[in-house]
């Protein structure tokens, strides 16, 4: 084979898996940011209890992937069969998110179960997709490869928003969940037929490929001590992760709640957030690659955190659509580069069971994380309607509260980082 027709292979694998990135972002934008979790929180359930039961659903979704992912790492590793499951939870997402479109008002045992198996599939799926990134990249591209996959999703959940906002402004909102199924279906197909598994190991005569993920599992947890800055990072990202995914599942409600924003502000508002974020995306990533994926992760979080606390002093929506650009752009950049940092901690056998150990630790985020911010802001909102305060005011103060976990959270996970190791992608790290 001829290096003309390698380079057009790998292009075209790279490609196919950016646009991926491209479809399951329709689904991020649609349902977790834009429009179905203000739709469920305000139409479905209502009030107070409707920010409560999100942040529950959420955190299901986040314990059964926390609990599979893991497993079907390691299973992934041996069997060559990221793809194949890739292909399974895509299938599910895109299912769950067409049903939907049947959730409507009272709906409430039916709008949670069909978000909890839509997210359950977009989750598990991302853990497979990740994990084909050392498939498409070398260790001396990964940074800017990861980064420019961000960047084409983040124009992917643009695309969805525009094409969404037809039905929205004919108040047929039921409709988006159908034309966000679709557009998940349609740019997945390219990677299932284009990407190669290169990255895989022989699965050992006489064994299963399950008791070989369950042996794996318990032999890595045994050698925990050998992969001690993997650890310690694990451990940061949990905590960071955990603000990053509060403020991605409560940004639609947030707005909803604070700045009395509609749909299609808030659709205007998350494209914002996406162009911001395929900006900062390619930074970061840029960053990562010339400096270090560490170096590029503070940056982020510094950025975010100072993004974040403004909304403490705004009243006005203008400037909250300023600190939404902010916040956009360092978001993207830290989720683009905490992922193209594990494979520069990981054993290059092991790429995916640490990427489902990673998964691990930010599912457990994405369960505590919600579960906090729902708690406060639905306890804070209890406490001042007892206290005489009006039920607007109320939600709005109890709102307030929850803001102040996630820019802890986010302010831990920082500080938990300086203590990782440097990698990049010239100087890797050697277990």
């Amino acid at each position: 084979m001829s290096n003309d027709t390698i380079d057009v292979k790998n292009k075209r694998a790279r490609w196919s898996w950016y646009l991926y990135d491209f479809g399951n972002s329709a689904y991020a934008s649609v349902v977790l940011l834009a429009v179905y979790s203000a739709y469920f929180k305000n139409v479905v359930v209502g009030g107070a209890e409707g920010t409560r039961l999100w942040g529950i659903s959420v955190g299901i979704a986040a314990v059964i992937v926390a609990v599979i992912s893991s497993v079907l790492g390691t299973i992934a590793d041996f069997t060559r069969s990221k793809k194949r499951f890739l292909l399974i939870f895509t299938a599910i997402s895109v299912i769950f998110t067409g049903l939907l479109f049947f959730v409507g008002k009272g709906d409430v045992l039916a709008g949670i179960l069909f978000f909890i198996l839509a997210e359950i599939g977009y989750r598990a799926a991302q853990v497979f997709y990740d994990a084909l990134l050392t498939d498409v990249s070398t260790p001396e591209t990964i940074g800017s490869v990861s980064g420019k996959g961000w960047a084409v999703g983040m124009i992917g959940g643009i695309v969805a928003l525009i094409v969404v906002l037809v039905p929205i402004q004919l108040q047929l909102i039921q409709y988006s969940f159908i034309i966000t199924a679709v557009l998940y279906l349609v740019f997945s197909v390219p990677a299932f037929i284009w990407v190669e598994e290169k990255h895989t190991e022989k699965l050992p005569e006489g064994k299963s490929t399950f008791q070989l993920a369950f042996s794996n599992l318990l032999q890595t947890f045994r050698s925990v001590k050998s992969y001690k800055e993997f650890i310690k990072y694990m451990v940061s990202f949990l905590i960071y992760n955990d603000g990053i995914m509060m403020l991605m599942d409560f940004a639609a409600i947030i707005g909803a709640t604070l700045f009395g924003m509609k749909e299609t502000q808030l659709i205007i508002f998350v494209i914002e957030i996406h162009i911001a974020g395929a900006f900062g995306a390619l930074l970061f990533g840029r960053i990562s690659d010339k400096k270090s994926s560490k170096f590029a992760i503070i940056v982020s979080l510094i950025i975010l955190i100072a993004s974040v606390t403004c909304l403490y002093f705004i009243k006005d929506l203008v400037l909250f659509f300023v600190i939404g650009f902010l916040a956009g752009f360092s978001l993207s950049g830290a989720q683009a580069v905490s992922r193209s940092m594990v494979s520069q901690l990981a054993p290059a056998d092991k790429t995916a069971e640490f990427y489902g150990f990673l998964s691990v630790a930010g599912r457990t985020s994405t369960f505590i994380g919600p579960l906090v911010f729902g708690t406060i802001s639905y306890r804070a909102h209890n406490w001042y309607v007892n206290n005489g305060y009006d039920a607007v005011l109320a939600e709005q103060y109890g709102l307030l509260w929850a803001i102040g976990s996630i820019i802890a959270f986010l302010f831990a996970g920082m500080l938990f980082l300086l203590l990782v190791k440097r990698v990049s992608a010239k100087e890797p790290i050697q277990y």
